[in-house]
């Protein structure tokens, strides 16, 4: 598992490239694996100047770039992920892995070890999460903290010497950058043993473990037969281990009841030191059956001293939390609106709070409201053409709650009124926002019985969990809306 090279771009529209290369990194040992792994379909790295205008085009981030290319912008060549194959001298450099985030363009290609014809299925590459695994550090250190463009060219100068301790000859041993930072700062001091390249230092204290599973559900509801539903999942496991020692040893399982979820498409910090194949072969992508791999997913690491992602997974849980549907009829300077949001009954009904947002874009603002809502209250933000109803806790014991109303708005002012591309005529959503804590949609859980420790003292054991929306809409289903495509992807 290794990279062959690593790129972070600054996409700058309006200079003569559209881009500038702010860092790059070959690792010339990789190429060398690299060219005998693929054989006669080896592709070799080109440079920064031709990788850039290949890799902007792809992106669709020229300046002139603004008509149809049948090679890239076919349907058949819809991309659900974030790689890329990208034309370089009459060939194809796969995989290419590339997004963008602050305006930065992360790349890397990651070393394929068998050849690319045919090309291989991205879940038996397993450089890929490794690649994203770097890309992912290199953007939590460039920004976190960051201020202002001096602190940023200033952590830029450091990747180079970061790089060679984080991921020396291409294979990435801490995504933490940080880490690699304080190690360069700490090699004054003397250790009686000898310190891990990747860990800044020993911990010295009463040792205690804290684990916190976050899932997020994503949701699009259109109430429509013609267009189907679409929810998913996407979990997160953090940890923070406080122990002597300097390399002490963890294991902790994740669990799930008897009706949970499968976890899929997972992603481990490269602390782990070893994983069941089952957990690595589970994926999204293939059609769910009896089969799947329902755990318990064990994760055996050495931590690093910060809190740190142990995990990343999604999931295809039966069911979203809430299920409505929302009318909204348009008559004159009037809008009539419907809501209804039901609770499945297998969710905990306690949550820390819980809104469902409705605004109204491209309208005057908000000059009277007569409304009727069975359960909760409903604030009115005129100037914003807002709408916020607050559930509160709990559901009532039906599990149903009901809104509707007439709003009626003045005329358009040159004060600046909430304006969006999408939310044009009737076309309107609803969002909703909720917080529910000591609980997981898919039941993923870690026993505190279960975690082993393998270091002096017995430490205390905190486990987390927590649900939060993310994205979560209600359509109008009077109108046209965005549809999603497939599955929702990260």
């Amino acid at each position: 598992m290794a990279q062959r090279a690593v790129w972070l771009i600054s996409h700058e529209p309006g200079t003569p490239l559209c881009g500038i290369v702010r860092f790059s990194r070959r690792f010339p040992t990789v190429e060398k694996r690299a060219k005998v792994f693929n054989g006669s379909s080896y592709v070799p790295i080109p440079e920064d100047g031709p990788f850039l205008k290949s890799l902007l085009f792809e992106l669709r981030l020229l300046d002139e770039d603004k008509d149809f290319t049948e090679s890239r912008d076919s349907c058949s060549r819809i991309n659900k992920t974030s790689i890329y194959g990208l034309p370089v001298g009459g060939e194809e450099l796969w995989p290419v892995i590339a997004f963008v985030k602050n305006g930065i363009i992360h790349a890397c290609v990651p070393l394929v070890e068998q050849t690319l014809s045919p090309r291989p299925p991205l879940i038996s590459i397993s450089a890929i999460s490794q690649g994203f695994e770097l890309l992912f550090g290199v953007q939590d250190f460039l920004y976190s903290g960051q201020k202002n463009d001096t602190e940023l060219n200033t952590k830029f100068s450091q990747l180079p010497d970061l790089l060679l301790q984080a991921c020396p000859f291409g294979t990435l041993l801490d995504a933490n950058l940080q880490n690699s930072l304080d190690s360069i700062n700490f090699a004054s001091v003397t250790h009686p043993q000898k310190q891990p390249a990747w860990k800044a230092g020993t911990y010295k204290g009463k040792p205690q473990v804290s684990i916190s599973i976050t899932e997020k559900v994503k949701s699009m509801q259109y109430d429509k037969r013609d267009i189907a539903d679409t929810w998913q999942v996407v979990g997160a496991v953090t940890c923070k281990c406080d122990l002597e020692g300097i390399m002490p040893n963890v294991t902790i399982s994740l669990s799930l009841p008897t009706n949970g979820s499968p976890l899929q498409d997972i992603l481990v910090h490269p602390c782990v030191t070893s994983l069941d194949s089952a957990i690595l072969t589970s994926s999204s992508i293939d059609a769910m059956d009896d089969s799947a791999f329902s755990g318990p997913y064990k994760f055996p690491f050495t931590p690093p001293l910060e809190s740190f992602n142990l995990c990343y997974y999604t999931s295809q849980v039966p069911v979203p939390p809430i299920l409505g549907f929302y009318q909204m009829k348009e008559e004159g300077v009037q809008l009539k609106i419907t809501v209804n949001l039901k609770l499945h009954e297998s969710v905990k009904n306690n949550f820390e709070f819980c809104e469902a947002h409705i605004p109204f874009y491209n309208r005057g603002p908000i000059t009277h409201v007569e409304y009727k809502v069975s359960f909760g209250q409903l604030e009115v933000f005129r100037e914003k053409s807002l709408l916020i109803w607050i559930i509160g806790q709990k559901f009532p014991k039906s599990m149903e709650i009901s809104l509707s109303g007439t709003i009626t708005f003045g005329a358009k002012s040159h004060v600046k009124q909430p304006f969006d591309h999408i939310c044009i005529g009737s076309t309107a959503y609803l969002k909703l926002h909720f917080r529910i804590l000591d609980y997981t949609l898919t039941g993923c859980y870690a026993d505190q019985h279960s975690v082993q420790v393998f270091a002096s003292g017995k430490p205390k054991i905190s486990t987390y969990r927590k649900l939060i929306s993310s994205e979560y809409y209600i359509w109008n289903s009077k109108a046209p809306a965005p549809v999603t495509y497939g599955s929702l992807l990260l």
